[in-house]
């Protein structure tokens, strides 16, 4: 959808978000830290020990959109961490870097600057097409693959070039190309439009209002808007460069790490269409997981049902 409309359906009025003294390393169990990895540096929210699970967020989010799978994760025996992508939360907001490939050689990367030979790897939305991409790359680093509301990329390209309900389901990214206007939307009204996507792309438990506070109070970072979105500006505008068909290309190799694919039945930005027969492309244990009343942000609308589904497939592949 085109920035200046408003998403249908139309959301109920958010509020302002009040005054506070909201900062992107809010306090909890978690500890907070910068690590250093592939040219950059990233804000991390940490706790727990044990093995490595490391939660990538998606868009327009930040590390806190795991905050309950990091406490879950914690008491299940894991080291969680959550991540802020390049350009997000508390991380570096670099000129350059956007496209998938550099993407996930920052999360690999981190896994690294952890200490940590492998991590099971949990992404939702650009995090979770990240995550594909990881595992084609870095196949020796993931230990398991859970991906949430997010299509393999082949899948998602050949989706953008044929499928006009998925297209029109994805036109605020189709609003992204243009220059500057959109991260000037964005910011506009302390954030309101970012408001009205969320809850739009909800199914019937929309996120509260803590969440959406957050979540707008994210996006005025400076920089924010704009380093969010270029990835999308990427993948569209990559489609029939070089770069985007060679990308397309190496997306073939098989993932070999047990992959977990979560769908929220009711997400309006990613069709469950799109995302099913992703385990064309896993030559390991592969679980297709359709949570019926979700919509896009299954580890938020179903905390305890998502975050229940997630413990028990680590737990299957610990080794």
């Amino acid at each position: 959808m085109p920035l200046d409309q408003k998403p249908v359906p139309t959301p109920p009025a958010t509020p302002r978000p009040a005054e506070t003294d909201w900062s992107v390393r809010s306090a909890g169990p978690w500890v907070h830290r910068d690590l250093a990895a592939n040219g950059a540096r990233f804000h991390i929210a940490e706790v727990g020990e044990g093995p490595l699970v490391l939660l990538v967020h998606g868009w327009p989010q930040y590390w806190w959109a795991w905050r309950h799978q990091l406490t879950a994760l914690a008491e299940a025996g894991y080291r969680a961490v959550a991540l802020d992508l390049r350009g997000m939360g508390g991380s570096d907001r670099t000129p350059r870097g956007y496209d998938p490939g550099n993407l996930a050689l920052d999360i690999t990367g981190v896994i690294r600057s952890l200490g940590e030979r492998r991590a099971h790897l949990v992404g939702h939305a650009t995090g979770g097409t990240l995550a594909w991409v990881a595992a084609v790359m870095r196949p020796s680093v993931i230990r398991s693959l859970t991906v949430v509301s997010a299509a393999h990329p082949r899948h998602l390209r050949r989706a953008l070039l044929t499928d006009r309900r998925q297209i029109a389901a994805l036109d605020h990214v189709l609003g992204f190309q243009r220059p500057w206007i959109p991260e000037r939307q964005l910011v506009a009204d302390d954030g309101a439009l970012v408001a009205e996507y969320l809850n739009a792309w909800t199914g019937p438990s929309m996120l509260d209002q803590e969440a959406l506070t957050a979540y707008r109070k994210a996006i005025q970072i400076p920089s924010t808007a704009h380093c969010s979105i270029e990835p999308y500006r990427w993948l569209l505008r990559s489609m029939a460069r070089p770069d985007g068909i060679q990308f397309a290309r190496r997306m073939k190799k098989p993932i070999t790490a047990p992959t977990l694919h979560v769908q929220g039945a009711a997400d309006p930005v990613l069709l469950a269409q799109t995302a099913l027969g992703a385990g064309e492309y896993v030559e390991a244990p592969y679980r297709w997981r359709l949570m019926p009343g979700v919509g896009h942000f299954p580890h938020e609308e179903a905390p305890e049902e998502f975050t229940a589904e997630l413990v028990n497939w680590v737990d299957q592949h610990k080794d």
